[in-house]
């Protein structure tokens, strides 16, 4: 084995620590550097505690219909916020004490630190005692991940005007609670909030819930929401917030007033590229932060790597950890030529219902001049759906017109973020829809609507009336 190279990677988050680890297995001399905890905004204050609290609302909602299922239960469950909080740091420390183990094993060198770019090839690292140190780096990896948004308008404090981090670690939980923003997060919390007994209201500017996802998927999602009793005031913006002694209150665009206990600001998400170094190293950024980088996920600085949610592209923890490893493996064979695809990216969502999606939605299609066919197949139309009592939601599977390939899949109700994969795989390798409708799947389950859904495509389903519309197939809208 020849000179090992040495890598040195800024930010230990799911890009991060994934990156350090496979460049070690490279054979590279792999230093990490990380000011807080390893894993991240996902680990730490996001992705895993979230869903921590989420199982924990699942569960009281399993509680509150348990006569249904035949099975007493003789008051109304309660909540002891401290042990819940206790259970969710549980996880995440089993989670980081694996991390730790992990980087171990494969000789990375953890540097406790904020680092920082002197140059191309230097990093310096200031620990929290004030300490400098300098790591002289062949080739580095930036990984520094997110924060949230934070208006000026809002009056944050983090006690009772919050962001996803402190929503995160609700010591007393408010009576109500007012969420701007009805994207993927503000949604997931106002779930979780709901099925925790607060009263909750949704401010969200556009038109709809989830306005990136299917509308489909967002009228139904609206429609759990008011089924839940979560009020939602769509088209609006807050033009002022006034903090009182009892309440806040937030003065809408047209004239409704909002008041709440708690204020949770969930309007997404802004690149930690800040003091990093980037002028210095020659570094070329974009408008809002993000750091520019290639199909390599090279930067215009020969050696300098980027990746995860400094780079703006798909913000998502998965997508991150496949930068990382494309990034690394670049980065140790220098001319190596990994490149980066997000064609087929699958994501969940965790509302309640769940959702899960991959692939063009039907409006993108629409916007691309794709001519396409629409398969759809409803939860309650499925026998395992019944036996669970999830019946809310549907499978939507978009083919092009001609050829049959899949273009994307669209998943809302139970298990979608789980069920979505088989569409991910599908598409990976270009299958086509009659590929899923002409696997045999297991009865009774959950995958069986995948498979009734890409028959509906065809015009096909056994299990669905005869469709109105053309023999075969449903036409899209594109």
């Amino acid at each position: 084995m020849g000179i090992r190279p040495r890598i040195v990677v800024i930010g230990a988050g799911p890009g991060g620590y994934v990156a350090a680890i496979r460049a070690a297995q490279l054979g590279a001399q792999v230093s990490l550097i990380e000011a807080q905890e390893v894993g991240g905004t996902c680990l730490n204050k996001g992705c895993i505690p979230s869903k921590a609290l989420i199982f924990n609302a699942e569960v009281v909602g399993l509680l509150r219909r348990a006569e249904e299922f035949g099975v007493h239960v003789t008051s109304e469950p309660t909540f002891d916020v401290t042990r819940m909080l206790e259970r969710k740091q549980r996880i995440v420390q089993t989670q980081v004490r694996g991390i730790h183990a992990l980087l171990k094993s494969w000789g990375v060198s953890l540097i406790k630190g904020r680092g920082r770019m002197i140059g191309p090839h230097a990093v310096e690292v200031v620990d929290s005692g004030g300490t400098f140190n300098q790591l002289e780096a062949d080739r580095i990896i930036l990984a520094t991940g997110s924060k949230p948004i934070k208006p000026l308008i809002f009056p944050f404090d983090g006690e009772r005007v919050i962001t996803s981090e402190e929503a995160l670690e609700p010591r007393v939980l408010p009576k109500s609670l007012l969420i701007i923003g009805a994207g993927i997060e503000g949604c997931e919390f106002g779930f979780l909030y709901r099925s925790l007994g607060v009263a909750v209201t949704v401010v969200e500017m556009k038109d709809r819930p989830l306005a990136t996802e299917d509308e489909e998927l967002s009228h139904l999602i609206a429609r759990e929401m008011n089924k839940r009793g979560i009020t939602l005031h769509l088209g609006m913006r807050v033009e002022k917030v006034v903090v009182e002694a009892t309440q806040i209150v937030a003065m809408l665009s047209g004239g409704p007033t909002v008041t709440a206990e708690r204020l949770l600001v969930s309007i997404g998400r802004t690149m930690n590229t800040e003091g990093l170094g980037l002028e210095e190293a020659g570094v070329a950024f974009g408008k809002r932060g993000e750091i520019i980088v290639n199909e390599r996920m090279e930067t215009n600085a020969p050696g300098v790597y980027a990746i995860g949610d400094a780079v703006g592209r798909i913000m998502l923890a998965h997508v991150a950890s496949a930068e990382g490893k494309i990034a690394a493996v670049n980065a140790v064979a220098e001319q190596g030529n990994h490149l980066m695809n997000y064609d087929v990216v699958p994501a969940g969502i965790f509302t309640q219902p769940e959702i899960g999606t991959v692939g063009l939605k039907e409006w993108e299609a629409a916007e691309r001049g794709l001519k396409v066919r629409i398969g759809r197949y409803p939860f309650r139309a499925l026998g395992r759906a019944h036996t669970m009592d999830e019946i809310a939601g549907m499978v939507k599977v978009i083919a092009d017109r001609e050829s049959g390939r899949i273009l994307g899949v669209h998943i809302i109700g139970p298990h979608a973020s789980d069920l979505i994969h088989e569409a991910a795989i599908a598409m990976r390798f270009g299958a086509k829809a009659s590929d899923i409708a002409e696997m045999i799947h297991a009865h009774p389950t959950l995958s069986e609507a995948m498979m009734e859904a890409a028959e509906d495509l065809q015009g096909s389903a056994v299990h669905l009336p005869r469709p109105k519309g053309p023999p075969v197939g449903r036409q899209g809208t594109g």
